[in-house]
Parts: C-alpha cells; structure tokens; sequence
C-alpha cells in the first residue's frame, strides 16, 4: 500500500537511519511543538524531527549510533520529554494525558470557586478595608498554584526568546498582582501624593480562570484524538490458534510469523492477512468494503486481519502479520492523516507571538517617557500608565474568542443533531466546496432489505411455497437469508417442516420436504446447474431488477422457477433531496463505493450524482480526497464504517452518521445523530455562523486594544489630562469579555 507521505519524501535525500516515533510529554501549544521540532533537530546525529502536535508524538529520523536517552536527555534540558522505555508508550502517553486533563479541570474549578468572592469583593466592596487582605490572600493560591503552568510555561518560552499566550498572561496577571499587593501593604505611598491606591485582584484571578477554562475546553478535545487509534487496535485479537504438527495451539499475536497456518472459528475475528487453505465460510468484510453483507471465502481466497467470521470455521495461512496488514496500515494512515491537522488555538498562538512584545514595547515604553516627562509624579504616573497598558492588553477576550464561539456553536449543532468534536471543523466547514458520500449506510439504509417478490404468472398455493422458503432460510449460512426471514415473518408466514438441507457454497441451498419434494433457493447460476426452466417474464423481470443494483434470489422446485426475490439496501428519503441541497449551492458531490461499478452507477443515477466510482478499497478512497485536495478542492467525507476512518481522517472536514460504527464516529470530527443527510447543509451553514462569530469576536477582543492601549498610554494627556485609571482599564478588559461572550450567543438565534 503506497502512502503519500512529506515526512517520507524529504527523508529520501538523506542519509539512511533509524526512523521511530516517541510519544511527547509537556507541550502545551503549538509553540511548544515548535521548540521540541527545533531542539530535536538541532541534536547531533539527528536528520529530521518532525512533531505531531495533534496526538503528541514526534517522528525522528537519526542515525543508528545515536542513543534514545540522548534524544530524551535534549528534551528534559527544557521541560520536555519523549517516553522511550515503557513496555506500551503509548498507553502510558494516554494515561499522562488523561491525568494531565484532570489536573486542569481541578484547577480549573479551583480558581473559578476561590475568584468569585474576590470577583464581588473588588467590584460592589471595594472600599472595605478588610476585603483587600481576604482578596489577597484568595488570590494567591489562584495566580501561583491553580495558575503556576501560565509562569512556567512564559518562563520556558522566554528562555528560548519567545513569547505566547501565557507569557502575557503571567505578566498581566503577575504585575497586577505585586501591584495591588504593593497597594495593600503601602497605601500611604499614592495618598501622601492625592492619589487613591486600588487594587486590582479581581482583575488577576478573572484571567486566569478563564483562559484556564479555554485551556481545558482545548485538553478535551486533544485527549479523544486517540481513541479511534485504540478501537481500531482493538479489532485485531490479543491471542491466535495456530496449527502445528496437527495439534491445535494458542499463541500470542505478536508471535505469528508468516507461513503458519491459522484457525478460525465461528464469530471470530481474522487476526491477521493471508490466503484460506481449507474449509469455507462468510465473512463480514464491511470494515474494509462497507458492504453489509458478508462475503463468501473458499480455498485460495483471501481474508483480511479484523474481519469477523460468521458460521463457519476454516484455516488460512499467514501472508502478512504486524505492521503489514491491512489492518495495521489503515491505523497508521488514519495516525498521520490526524496528525497533519493544526488546531486552531494556533492561530491565537501566532497572534499572541506578534501582540505580546508589541505590547510589552508600548508599556515600557509608556513607562520611560512618563519618567522623562511626567514632572513631579513621574514615578507614580510612569507605574500607572505602564500597569494600565498591561492591564487592558491583557488576552482574556482573545483567549475566550474561538471557545465561546465554538461552545454555542456546538451547541447549536446538538439542537439540529448535528454533533461537533472540536473548532477545526467549524472553521473549515464553511469553505467546502466538495462532498464525498459512502454508499452504504450513507446515502442508502445500510440493511438489506427484500424490495420484490414476483410469483410465476397463475401460480397456486402460493402460501405452502412461502412456508418452505421460510423453512429453507431458516437454515442457511447465508448472509441475505435474514431479509428473507423478516420479510416473511411480517406477512405472518408461518414455518414448513422440512426433511433435509444442504448447502451449495457460492451458488445456494437445496432442501427436501418430508413428502420428497425438492426446492432450490440461490442465484442465477444454480437454477442453469440444476436445469431449472425459467419464464421469460421472470428472467426478464430479474434482469431489470439488477439494472436498478438490486441482488435477485430465485425460489424453484425440480421443474421451474416459482418465484424471484429482490434484495436492495433501500435509499433513505431525504438522499437525494440532501444532495440537491449541496449541488445547488455550487458544491461538488462524489460517490465513492466499494459496490461494483454496475450497482454504483445504478444508485449514482437515482439519486442525482454525476460523480461515482464503484469498487473502492480503503486507501483508495483516502487517495482519491488526497488528489482533490491537490486540484485546490477543500473536501468533506461522509461515511459510517471502519472502512471510511482512513478517508474521514484525510479529509478536510469528516462527518460521520450517527447509526454507523464507533470508529467512524471516533475519527469523524462531526457525527449526524438522525443519519439524515439534510443535516450536511445545515452542519456547513453552521460552520459558516460561527466563523462569522469567532471573526467578530476577534474583533472586539483588539477594538479595546487598539483604542485603549493609546488612551491607557497616556495619550489623552497632553489634550484635556486625562489619565486612564488602572481599575478603569480593568473594566474595560472585563467589558471586551463580556462583549465576546454576548456576541457568541447571538448564535443561538441564528435558525439554521
């Protein structure tokens, strides 16, 4: 299986190494997955280090002599480190992360549960004595232990000369701090000079509180990216039964090698890829097809690792085991198709990387030039201005801009069924232009389903014929006999006796009644073995059946076709209407299919696509998004079963049905609850709203800025002596969250 892989690409130039990947512990942005990247690749013997901030693991290319410990010894120097030595890295990574989260969501609740008294002390009790030291003694806790990560992470960042979020956020949140400490403890410094001394608590423990929320908001959605890795690990069984010397036994998976031969019996799972050497059974294959029904396996066919057997038992032999089978390269392809997504607190990060020196050059700035020019205050005024500027600059709207926005969204989704994983989607969904479907499941029901029953012309006793049809499915393997038995069931057929039934592997079954009757129950193929005679009305009826991709089962006696059975996976109703939909408003719609060609082009034409392709393998259909999004195509797919998570994950934007498989939902970054495609339109004008919402809120978050970093400068003094009060400027910082979070709302109205 061929992988378009950059990483693989720019390694081919250099010279030959050992290539592994390391679980990462520590990052906390994207900068810090820049500064791991940089320190990797600046280690000696190091060839390319590439991090994967998305599941937190780096792919490292070095030479062989170079020691894992060196790598990880790089890495702790500044914080960081890789796990090397754990018998599974990356369930321990999982278990880090997991306990990672929990400590933010304790924090989190910390801080939000001790700045509330702080919050209605500053705002409505500012004058009461008292309240200053209850304040500072709450605050405390909140700035250097519920918020310690915001200084250490500014203070990591600050050695290697860089700035984020959280060095702002340390240095607003700190200087407010000491500030308002320096106020509590030495009041008579600002009154001996007739200025009143505030304090700003309030103003420092708000911050951390909320951008800790955002910070959580963001932990949850990294720490589910790996649990479609985990289920799709989970298909492949822990032990197999190999057979040796005629003896059966049962060894581990990670101790099969290629050339043994391998039993299988009834409702298992096929541990690993090879060719069947004897016996015969159904499979179910749909994790790789999609089809829901089962696909026959005899001699020299092949089987696939996570497959599910059905009733029968054979034994295959190993062709490929480990990392090579099908199985294996569709997790890894899934791995790195996830990995290759950037989240959206990046875009804050690069922001913040522009806003933070920008705005500690105006404070100190402001604070030089009010020492130069401020006269007899200078000092106090030079203080206050510089705070002021901190202050009002501080990230809180910006740091709440994408969370608030994309809370209400996701929420707005929940209303319309419409359920949304994480922010990258809904910023993504509004500028897609084309829409991959799936087939099964998808546009169609994904169950089999009997659509027809045509009767030979004057046939009698049609009742007694459709007892021993019941009777007959009743007993075979096959997997479409079901539909036949619940059709029957609610005409309240009710069951013959038969005296004995055999089947015939890839043709059908034939059975006996008690009175020596035979009957014949299969496809084309068997009623020609059996010389079988069929009307011209029904043989021409089945062939119109099959045009419109529908499988036909006859029913015969010894003599004649009695009857043809039509067994379809039924369209949903609002398909085609949700395709108009999308094609009305200039998106291209593909069908992708592992079907034949014949019964794709069948459904294509009935539900109003022009664009199709049948008989499609997993990783072709990753390819075929692959080369879209080449031609400059900003792609969905939407699908419902283990087949579609590597395609899911390629995609730009990845919706799954709600009735599909647990992994497809895992990988998908948006699941329809109802399995109704109507609800894709509504999911990419969703995508739309919010975007607007998040882009507005942006705007409100520096609107403040802009206009209060000059006035909190001091800009206004020469004009009419106005000085922005450091407890104003709080307010307005306060103001400029609140105007976010409203603005985010709206989109609650908004009717989809």
């Amino acid at each position: 299986m061929e992988t378009a892989n950059i990483f693989d690409t720019k390694a081919k130039s250099l010279k030959q190494g050992v290539k592994k990947s390391f679980p990462v512990t520590g990052m906390t942005c994207a900068a810090c997955a820049s500064s791991v990247e940089s320190i990797l690749s600046h280690t000696e013997g190091v060839h390319i280090a590439n991090v994967n901030f998305a599941n937190s693991t780096v792919i490292v290319d070095y030479d062989e002599s170079l020691a894992d410990e060196k790598l990880q010894n790089a890495l702790r120097q500044v914080g960081y480190d890789i796990i090397i030595d754990a018998e599974d890295p990356s369930e321990e990574q999982q278990e880090l992360q997991q306990k990672h989260y929990q400590d933010i969501k304790n924090r989190t609740i910390w801080s939000a549960i001790l700045t509330l008294p702080i919050f209605v002390l500053g705002m409505f009790f500012m004058q009461w004595g008292p309240g200053k030291w209850i304040s500072l003694m709450l605050t405390f806790p909140v700035l250097f232990w519920f918020g310690r990560s915001f200084f250490i992470n500014a203070f990591k960042q600050a050695k290697h000369g860089k700035a984020n979020m959280d060095t702002l956020v340390a240095l607003s949140t700190g200087i407010a701090f000491l500030f308002s400490v320096f106020n509590t403890f030495f009041p008579e410094f600002w009154v001996s000079r007739g200025i009143e001394p505030h304090v700003y608590y309030e103003a420092a423990t708000v911050i951390i509180t909320f951008i800790s929320l955002g910070k959580l908001l963001e932990e949850k959605a990294k720490s589910n990216t790996s649990s479609a890795i985990k289920k799709l690990m989970g298909l492949q069984p822990k032990t197999l039964k190999i057979i040796e010397k005629g003896e059966e036994k049962v060894i581990p998976i990670s101790a099969v090698q290629v050339g043994q031969t391998i039993l299988v019996r009834p409702g298992e799972k096929i541990p690993v890829d090879g060719e069947v050497s004897k016996g015969s059974s159904y499979v179910d294959e749909s994790m790789i097809t999609g089809e829901p029904v089962p696909v026959v396996k005899t001699k020299d066919e092949k089987v696939f690792a996570g497959t599910v057997n059905q009733k029968g038992s054979f034994r295959f032999t190993a062709e490929k085991v480990g990392g090579e089978t099908l199985l294996s390269q569709i997790i890894k392809l899934v791995q790195e198709a996830q990995g290759s997504k950037a989240p959206v607190q990046k875009l804050v990060d690069k922001i913040a990387g522009i806003f933070v020196p920008v705005v500690l050059g105006i404070s100190i700035i402001t604070f030089i030039v009010w020492m130069s020019l401020g006269g007899d205050n200078a000092f106090s005024q030079a203080l206050l201005t510089s705070v002021a500027v901190l202050v009002i600059a501080c990230p809180c709207a910006l740091g709440l801009a994408t969370p608030t926005a994309i809370m209400v969204g996701i929420g707005k989704g929940a209303e319309n069924n419409i359920l949304i994983k994480d922010a990258e989607s809904l910023e993504l969904g509004h500028k897609v232009n084309a829409v991959i479907l799936d087939k099964t499941g998808t546009i169609t029901e994904g169950k089999p389903l009997v659509t027809d029953i045509l009767w030979k012309d004057k046939l009698e006793n049609q009742n007694q014929y459709k007892q021993i049809l019941l009777a007959i499915e009743a007993q075979s393997e096959h997997p479409l006999a079901e539909a036949v038995i619940d059709h029957l069931k609610e005409e309240n057929v009710e069951q013959a006796e038969i005296a004995s039934f055999e089947s015939i592997t890839g043709k059908g079954v034939q059975a006996e009644t008690e009175n020596g009757s035979k009957y014949y129950v299969g496809n084309h193929k068997l009623m020609l073995d059996k010389n079988i005679q069929i009307d011209t009305f029904l043989m021409k009826s089945a062939e119109s059946l099959e045009e419109q991709a529908k499988t036909v089962i006859f029913l015969g006696n010894e003599k004649q076709v009695l009857a043809i059975l039509a067994i379809a996976d039924k369209i949903k109703e609002t398909s085609k209407k949700a395709i108009a939909t999308l094609q009305e408003r200039g998106i291209d719609v593909y069908m992708l299919t592992g079907d034949n060609n014949k019964t794709a082009s069948a459904m294509a034409k009935q539900v109003g696509i022009a664009n199709y392709k049948g008989e499609v393998m997993p990783s072709d259909k990753a390819a075929f998004i692959e080369k879209l999004q080449t031609d400059g195509k900003i792609v969905a797919m939407v699908g419902d079963g283990i087949n579609d998570s590597q395609a899911l994950a390629q995609a730009n934007v990845s919706i799954a049905m709600g009735k599909g498989s647990d992994i497809a939902m895992d990988v998908a970054k948006i699941t329809l609850i109802t399995s109704d495609l109507q609800s894709i339109p509504k999911a990419l004008e969703l995508s739309k709203r919010t975007v607007l919402g998040i882009r507005q809120n942006l705007f409100w978050a520096f609107i403040y800025n802009i206009i209060g970093i000059p006035i909190a400068a001091g800009v206004l003094y020469p004009v009419n002596g106005f000085l922005l009060d450091p407890m104003i400027a709080g307010a307005a910082m306060a103001f400029s969250s609140v105007s976010v979070v409203a603005n985010s709302l709206r989109l609650k109205r908004v009717k989809l």
